[in-house]
C-alpha cells in the first residue's frame, strides 16, 4: 500500500459541493502541485485555486490536509472540496491522476484504515451500513458500533474463551491427573453462560434484521379488496392502477415510504385466488414469495362482500405465517353495507382505504418500534451472524470432550471458537474474504 489513491467521495450528480479524497505518501505533494502553494497546516481549511496538468484553472476549492497517522486511513490524506456538478469534480479527479495518484477501488480507503489499525472489521461494516441506514434507530446502533461497541462486546467474549483455553492447554501437561469435578463444573457453567449470551444476541439480531435492511411490508388479499388503493393512500400518490376488474394487479409493485423514523418497502401483491390466466398465476406465485420475504403482512378483506372460499384460504395462510411474521388483519370498505362474516378472523383495524389510513400508519410504526425495543447487542451482517453461529457450534461440541476430560479435543473446539469470534473484528488471515467485503463498499469509501 505504498501507492497513492484518489476518488470522488461524494455521490454523482449536481450538488453544492463535491469532495475528492487523496490518500497515501504523495497526497500532500499532489495537493501542492494542483494548488501551486506550499503552506498547508494539518486540519486547517485552505482556500486555493486548483489547476490541471496544463496549468489551466479548474476551480476555487477548499483543501484540508490530514497528516498521518491522524486521518481516516492513518496515512497522509488530502480532501479537496470543490463546487458540485458533473464536470468540476471529474476534472479535479483527472488532475490528481495526472499528478501521480491512481484511482481507488471500491472500499479501498476503508481497507487501508483496517490494515493500518485505524478501524476493525466490525467498525468498517458499521461505516458501510450507516451510509444506507433505513431508520434513525438503525443509524444510532451503527454510530455506536463505529465507536467500537460491538468490538468491545466481541473482545470480552473472546477473552473469556481464551482464559478457559489457556487453563485447558496447561492442564494437558498433567493429563495423567483427573481434573477436580468442581473445576469441570465451573468450566461448563462458564461456557454455558457464554453460549446463552451468544444465542440471545443471535436471536435479537435476526428478529431486528428489518431495522438494518429496511422493513418489508406485504399487502395481501384476494382481488378487488382495495390493496392498490391502500398502497396509493400510504404513498400519497397514485402508484398502482385501481380498477373494478378483478386481477388488475398482475405482478408485485414495490415502493418505499417513510413511516415514523423508518424507511420501509411496501409491496402491493397480485390478488390471491385460483387463476386460469398463466400471467396471473405467475403474479400470485410472486405474491406468496413476497409474503415469505416480508417482515410484516397486511391482510386486507372486503367487508362489503360476503366471505367465500378464497377468503378462508387466505385466513388459513395467515395462520401458517403467524409464528414467523407480524400479521395485521384489516377490514376494508367500512363505509359500505357490511356483509363479511368469517369467524376464524380477528380484525386488528377497520378502515376505508380511499379515505383515511392513519390507524394503519400508527399500527405499522408501533410494530416496528417494538421490533427495535431489544437492548441486546446487534449483529449487522450475515458474515457476523455466521461467525457467531459457528462459535456456538464449537462451544456446544466442546462439552462432550470436557466431560470425558479429553482436553486436546476440547482445546481444538475452543481454538476454533476463538478464531470465529476474531473474524468479526480482526481475522488472522483471509485476504479473499477481506477483498470481497471491502469490494462491496461504495467508491471513495
Amino acid at each position: 500500500m505504498t501507492d497513492t489513491i484518489t476518488a470522488i467521495a461524494t455521490a454523482n450528480g449536481i450538488g453544492s459541493i463535491a469532495i475528492i479524497r487523496i490518500s497515501g505518501e504523495k497526497a500532500l505533494e499532489i495537493a501542492k502541485r494542483l494548488s501551486k502553494r506550499d503552506d498547508f497546516s494539518p486540519r486547517y481549511a485552505t482556500l486555493s485555486n486548483i489547476y490541471n496538468a496544463d496549468d489551466a484553472l479548474i476551480d476555487e476549492s477548499i483543501l484540508i490536509y490530514f497528516q498521518a497517522p491522524f486521518s481516516f486511513t492513518a496515512e497522509d490524506v488530502v480532501e479537496i472540496q470543490c463546487h458540485g456538478g458533473f464536470i468540476v469534480a471529474q476534472s479535479i479527479l483527472k488532475a490528481t491522476l495526472d499528478a501521480g495518484a491512481r484511482l481507488a477501488t471500491a472500499g479501498e480507503f476503508s481497507k487501508r484504515a483496517f490494515f493500518n489499525g485505524r478501524i476493525d472489521l466490525s467498525e468498517a461494516e458499521a461505516i458501510a451500513q450507516l451510509i444506507e441506514a433505513k431508520s434513525e434507530d438503525a443509524a444510532k446502533i451503527l454510530a455506536s458500533q463505529m465507536k467500537g461497541s460491538l468490538k468491545h462486546f466481541i473482545e470480552e467474549i473472546r477473552d473469556e474463551i481464551i482464559h478457559i483455553l489457556a487453563f485447558s492447554e496447561v492442564s494437558i501437561d498433567y493429563a495423567e491427573e483427573d481434573l477436580p469435578e468442581d473445576l469441570v463444573m465451573q468450566i461448563k457453567a462458564k461456557l454455558d453462560e457464554l453460549y446463552k449470551l451468544l444465542a440471545k444476541t443471535l436471536q435479537a439480531s435476526k428478529s431486528r434484521e428489518g431495522l438494518m435492511q429496511g422493513f418489508k411490508v406485504a399487502i395481501v388479499g384476494k382481488p378487488n379488496v382495495g390493496k392498490s388503493s391502500l398502497l396509493n393512500a400510504l404513498l400519497n400518490f397514485d402508484r398502482a392502477i385501481v380498477s373494478e376488474i378483478a386481477g388488475t394487479t398482475r405482478d408485485t409493485i414495490e415502493e418505499q415510504v417513510k413511516i415514523g423514523t423508518h424507511l420501509i418497502k411496501m409491496v402491493d401483491t397480485a390478488g390471491i385466488r385460483e387463476a386460469d390466466d398463466e400471467i396471473e398465476r405467475i403474479g400470485i406465485q410472486r405474491s406468496l414469495e413476497a409474503i415469505e420475504a416480508a417482515d410484516i403482512v397486511v391482510a386486507l378483506f372486503d367487508s362489503s362482500r360476503e366471505s367465500d372460499k378464497e377468503d378462508a384460504e387466505i385466513a388459513k395462510l395467515l395462520v401458517e405465517y403467524s409464528e414467523s411474521k407480524e400479521i395485521i388483519v384489516i377490514k376494508n370498505k367500512i363505509d359500505l353495507e357490511q356483509k363479511f362474516v368469517l369467524n376464524s378472523l380477528v380484525f386488528d383495524l377497520e378502515i376505508n382505504s380511499k379515505e383515511d389510513v392513519t390507524s394503519l400508519i400508527e399500527k405499522l410504526e408501533a410494530v416496528m418500534n417494538v421490533k427495535n425495543s431489544s437492548e441486546e447487542m446487534m449483529l449487522i451482517s450475515s458474515r457476523q451472524i455466521s461467525a457467531v453461529e459457528n462459535t456456538m457450534q464449537n462451544i456446544q461440541e466442546a462439552f462432550i470432550p470436557l466431560e470425558d476430560q479429553e482436553l486436546e479435543i476440547f482445546s481444538f473446539h475452543l481454538n476454533e471458537a476463538v478464531k470465529e469470534m476474531a473474524s468479526i473484528t480482526r481475522p488472522f488471515e483471509n485476504d479473499e474474504m477481506l477483498d470481497k467485503m471491502f469490494g462491496s463498499f461504495c467508491l471513495g469509501k
